[in-house]
């Protein structure tokens, strides 16, 4: 699967997704690190694989792993670990 995500734009979400726009966000900035991780974290959480390939950004998330990991449920980092193999390292 390939995570082609915005690098340097906003990330807006359809309002009707209301899976992902619960929390009343509905645009992140991925240049701003703790909006991308809401982002993310959010996306990892109630995302779908289509919504994963659309807003997350492979290089970001490797980037990004470390924080996520602490922050996230040991069930999600086992499934996301699996793929891609680089973020287990």
């Amino acid at each position: 699967m390939r995570h082609t995500g915005p690098v340097s734009s906003a990330a807006p979400l359809p309002s009707r997704l209301v899976r992902l726009t619960w929390s009343g966000l509905t645009e992140f900035d991925v240049t701003d690190s703790r909006q991308r991780l809401t982002l993310y974290l959010t996306l990892m959480d109630c995302g779908q694989r289509n919504d994963i390939v659309r807003y997350v950004n492979a290089a970001l998330l490797r980037r990004d792993w470390p924080r996520i990991r602490r922050l996230t449920a040991r069930r999600v980092i086992a499934v996301w670990e699996r793929r891609p193999p680089e973020l287990a390292a």
